[in-house]
């Protein structure tokens, strides 16, 4: 269910607002209207969130072993400057990664700079030797001797052609098009000539640098990749950061006149009890209303004990029903577990998923969020098993010894199986969009509205009735004619109120297009057949490709071992994705159009420190 709530205005002395503050993070039952932090406190913790989120980064791009690339442009050139500060970092022990948690970000932070400068060095360097290489190993301080001396000596590269026509020039490299050449002495450089700068070490002396340098950043790398004690200290103290934060933003949220300050949220209202036991215990004043139609009210969700880790999927599929709407979790739950079995549609797949689910409850079972996930996909690995018992598939295969009645009417010959498969699908789609329209109805009764509901339930009905004639798996009965006419003379007449037609008068000329689009609803159902055999079949092919080798079976075993890892692995990848694509629609968009569910909700977030709620969603 959907917990009712009471909005709330906590009253407290202003010279007690951080005080205040704290009491009620410390109660953790209030959803506080929060707005934008605008102090100092807020700032800092703000700039402290995001260099450690920014470190966080770092370490885990180290751990994935994702390469360093070179900023482009770097300059051949460098200051001295730079050089020093570089040659420094070479000769210097790699700083550790100890301290509290925000020295930690900074070594982090500090040790990816440096790891980036010796990156850019490295390019730099590889560059500089790739255009020294064909003037050959020399003494990099003779140029400056000989221009002491009034001889200039100048390196560049030129056509070829052009570089050969002076006399003071001498060709130390050519590869057809290009020449390397040295001149010696003042004279007028050719056309489309380029001068090489006298480097800053001979070419030994650069390539034994940039081993140097790739060498020192190789080593800072590996730091980061293992720094694994720093991981978790982070990980720590984003939660406390993120905390202090939010405790900022409230801190900046409250109002106050004169010696008086408050603070606004959102109460379950079975929690008042608690509230009044705060309130006694800390001094506040405090006012309690029922909601204004107006209003945003957060959303806190109380399914069944059972159906609890649906909380978990809501969240992670980051949706939410608006407060004044109904809470879908059952029926949610009942229709994701078998569009999840027939989209994946192999029994063989759901035994490994149920085996991956138990093995991930036994090992982080301790985490809530893992504990609630593994429970859920435990549910649904075990509908994909049911189903691939009545439909006999088993990675790709059919056993004949398995086969049963319901698989024999799945796989009738001449299309009928995919006939029958279409009728089931149809018939999942008309009660999945009945019971919408069913409890509706329910809701708005004795209100004449629910008559328009009814009407609607017809509709589904006739569509029912016409998808199946469409495709041929269903007769169009006479007598659904007459329901579709009484069903549409039904919601005409009932969906408004004779007071609403000025302000949604145009809902009635859309009804012609909302009953022919209920068509494509029940049609849309047929994604759970035609996705299910898509997988099916890909995973036949890939039993065929594997066991097709007109070869020994000493020969053909490691690519027919290969073939079926890697095609069952794609396949079952695959399934995954269509699950998460169709099963999620078919509820948040087919199922809830009907329902009138805008998953358009704020969820409930109650202000405490960072950990689940107890009475629902965290």
């Amino acid at each position: 269910m959907i917990v009712p709530m009471k909005h709330l205005t906590v009253i407290c002395v202003a010279a007690e607002q951080e005080a205040t503050v704290e009491a009620l993070r410390a109660l953790g039952l209030i959803h506080l209207e929060l707005a934008t932090g605008e102090s100092e406190q807020f700032r800092v913790a703000q700039t402290q969130l995001a260099a450690t989120e920014r470190a966080q980064i770092i370490l885990h791009a180290a751990q994935m072993d994702k390469p360093v690339t070179a900023v482009p442009g770097t300059s051949l050139t460098r200051t001295p400057e730079q050089r020093a500060v570089l040659e420094r970092w070479l000769v210097e022990p790699v700083p550790a990664l100890t301290g509290t948690a925000l020295q930690q970000v900074d070594a982090v932070q500090k040790l990816a700079d440096m790891r980036q400068e010796l990156t850019n060095e490295a390019d730099r360097l590889a560059r500089e030797i790739q255009r020294l290489k064909p003037f050959g190993e020399f003494d990099v301080t003779l140029p400056a001797r000989l221009a002491a001396e009034g001889v200039p000596v100048t390196l560049f590269t030129a056509p070829a052609e052009q570089a050969h026509a002076l006399p003071s020039t001498t060709v130390l490299h050519c590869d057809g098009a290009f020449a390397s050449c040295v001149q010696i002495g003042i004279c007028d450089l050719p056309e489309n000539c380029a001068v090489i700068p006298i480097p800053d070490g001979s070419l030994s002396v650069l390539e034994k640098r940039h081993q140097d340098v790739e060498q020192r950043a190789r080593k800072i790398g590996q730091v980061l990749k293992h720094a694994d004690a720093t991981r978790e200290v982070l990980a720590c103290a984003l939660i406390e950061l993120r905390d202090a934060s939010r405790f900022a933003v409230a801190v900046d949220t409250m109002q106050s006149e004169g010696a008086v300050a408050w603070i606004s949220g959102w109460l379950p209202a079975d929690e008042t009890a608690r509230l009044r036991e705060a309130a006694a215990r800390q001094s506040w004043g405090y006012v309690l209303r029922d909601p204004t139609g107006n209003e945003i009210v957060p959303t806190l969700l109380r399914p069944p004990k059972l159906l609890k880790p649906m909380l978990t999927l809501f969240d992670g599929l980051g949706i939410s029903p608006a407060y004044y709407e109904s809470d879908v979790s059952v029926p949610f739950f009942a229709a994701f577990s078998i569009f999840f079995a027939m989209l994946v549609g192999d029994g063989g797949y759901g035994a490994l998923i149920l085996g991956l689910a138990l093995w991930a409850k036994r090992k982080h079972g301790s985490n809530a969020i893992v504990h609630s996930s593994m429970t859920l996909l435990t549910v649904f690995a075990s509908a994909t098993i049911g189903w691939g018992m009545l439909s006999n598939t088993w990675f790709g295969s059919h056993p004949a010894v398995l086969s049963n009645p319901v698989s024999a009417w799945l796989n009738e010959p001449n299309g009928k199986g995919d006939g029958n498969m279409m009728l089931i699908c149809f018939t999942l789609g008309v009660i999945h969009l009945s019971v919408a329209r069913i409890w509706n109805a329910v809701s708005l009764f004795p209100d004449t509205k629910w008559l328009a509901q009814l009407g609607w339930l017809g509709v589904i009905w006739f569509m029912y009735f016409l998808s199946g004639s469409i495709v041929g798996v269903l007769e169009l009965p006479e007598f659904m004619k007459a329901v579709l006419g009484v069903s549409i003379l039904l919601i005409a007449c009932f969906m408004l109120k004779k007071e609403e037609l000025k302000t949604n008068g145009a809902d009635l000329g859309m009804l012609p297009l909302n009953i022919i689009g209920s068509l494509g609803d029940i049609i849309s159902y047929v994604r759970l057949f035609a996705v299910g055999l898509a997988g099916v079949k890909v995973a036949e092919n890939f039993n065929e490709m594997a066991t097709g080798f007109d070869l020994p079976l000493y020969i053909k075993i490691v690519p027919m071992i290969l073939i079926l890892l890697v095609g069952h692995a794609l396949n079952f990848a695959m399934a995954g994705l269509s699950v998460l694509v169709h099963a999620v629609r078919l509820n948040t968009l087919e199922f809830s159009n009907h329902k009138g569910i805008s998953w358009a909700g704020v969820r409930f977030q109650p202000f405490k420190r960072s950990a689940s709620y107890p009475g629902g969603n965290p």
